[in-house]
């Protein structure tokens, strides 16, 4: 059996983050984004642990659900009626990402962790630790004065089943890797306790291909997850589990180690690096987006302003690069858009849009997630939930193109996200093959 987990995300607790972000909206998005198990996000944050603990319950299989009632409470008919027609239940885990600002080396670091827990009771220890250290009751993602290795210590020491998984590695402010305050290894951060860390979180601006390319990440297994704001983003970079028992052990132990015998982590669903924010060089405010040869070519100074350019993910991978042995190996791993996006893109018509919401929940009422659409269901079940839409054929047709990676890319820079564009080749034959 195969289970899609998302394990990082963010509550309404969090900056800029929709108020929508609740235990009940989460549960029922996750059901028709097709997320079998979704991080809490946010466990250090004191109201939202209160509001898991209250609006959750533990399983025999040490994950947690939903209590009785709760979507009902949200009063919204369009998510009730949803909630109903997939009937699957979603598993919650806790997580939470902490930010750590310290100095190393003569150097101020910036680094994000993520953190996967197996209960609320260890998480209480650990906030309680934490609450001494700085401030977690400002935002839900906490910033502490604290190196990123002493951190790992004290999560080990509470528990030493909790995962410690640095976040978007390659992203310039608080990557591991990071052009503007990362370290060029991650044993140059972590030393002795390098040991401890068993994964490393792709981030929205690089895939598993960019991260091989480094000799030292193939000791360690990776993640994708959304870091998702609002339910809406949940799920556009997630993970997939195999295995035929599913429990928070089981899930800890696929991450911890390769070829678990219980449950393993087959693969990662991931954006196209270039939608995310951060793939390219450039500078924001003077409009300035450059490729890493780009930036060499201009000693890495803007153009426009004559200061230094945010050097992005793909420029920090080519410089650190040390792997040729993996410079022509395809890996194994998903890249898809937000099924939105891609009736957008079909139609020509804006992603917020009546008709394209219209034919959104048109789609997912015929119960079959996004992830399903996006990636799994053959051709007849495709024609089968296109059916009552009249431009099925090019939305079939774009999520062809999309699995197939037929896209045209325009990279994100310096905060602003990247998009891909539909390859349009409309001719009459094509037409006719739906």
């Amino acid at each position: 059996m195969q289970f899609i987990a998302d394990f990082h995300i963010h509550s309404k607790y969090s900056r800029a983050t929709s108020k929508l972000t609740d235990i009940g909206h989460l549960y029922v998005y996750s059901k028709f984004k097709g997320i079998d198990i979704l991080g809490t996000g946010d466990f250090t944050h004191p109201q939202w642990f209160n509001d898991l603990k209250t609006n959750l319950k533990l399983e025999e299989n040490g994950l947690y659900t939903i209590k009785d009632g709760v979507i009902n409470n949200l009063g919204d008919k369009n998510l009730i009626e949803l909630n109903n027609i997939f009937k699957k239940k979603i598993y919650f885990m806790p997580t939470a990402e902490i930010a750590c600002i310290f100095k190393d080396k003569d150097k101020n670091r910036r680094l994000h962790i993520v953190l996967i827990a197996s209960s609320l009771e260890s998480v209480e220890k650990l906030n309680r630790k934490l609450a001494e250290i700085g401030n977690i009751h400002s935002d839900g993602r906490p910033i502490l004065g604290i190196h990123a290795k002493k951190l790992l210590e004290i999560c080990l020491n509470i528990d030493k089943d909790i995962l410690f998984i640095p976040a978007h590695i390659f992203t310039p402010w608080f990557g591991l890797y990071g052009s503007k305050s990362g370290f060029d290894s991650i044993y140059d951060c972590f030393g002795d306790m390098t040991q401890y860390i068993y994964a490393l979180e792709t981030g929205l601006s690089a895939d598993p291909e960019m991260i091989y390319k480094l000799k030292e990440t193939e000791n360690f297994q990776l993640v994708s997850n959304s870091d998702a704001h609002s339910p809406e983003n949940l799920g556009r970079e997630a993970n997939i589990l195999e295995g035929e028992e599913l429990s928070a052990n089981n899930v800890i132990n696929a991450i911890r180690y390769k070829n678990n015998d219980k449950l393993k982590l087959k693969t990662t669903i991931e954006f196209f690096p270039e939608e995310g924010k951060y793939h390219y060089d450039g500078h924001a405010n003077c409009k300035v987006s450059f490729s890493p040869e780009e930036t060499i070519k201009h000693n890495g100074i803007c153009p426009v302003c004559g200061r230094e350019l945010v050097k992005g993910v793909l420029y920090r991978v080519n410089k650190l690069a040390d792997n040729k042995e993996n410079d022509n190996i395809k890996f194994d791993y998903y890249s898809i858009a937000p099924l939105k996006m891609v009736i957008s893109e079909a139609i020509e018509k804006g992603e917020t849009s009546k008709i394209v919401s219209e034919i959104y929940n048109n789609i997912i009422r015929k119960g079959y997630s996004e992830f399903e659409i996006l990636i799994f269901l053959d051709s007849n079940k495709l024609d089968y939930v296109l059916s009552d839409i009249k431009e099925k054929y090019k939305i079939k047709q774009a999520i062809i193109d999309i699995r197939n990676k037929k896209v045209k890319k325009i990279p994100g820079y310096d905060g602003i996200f990247g998009r891909i564009e539909l390859i349009k080749e409309k001719t009459k034959q094509q037409e006719t093959l739906f």
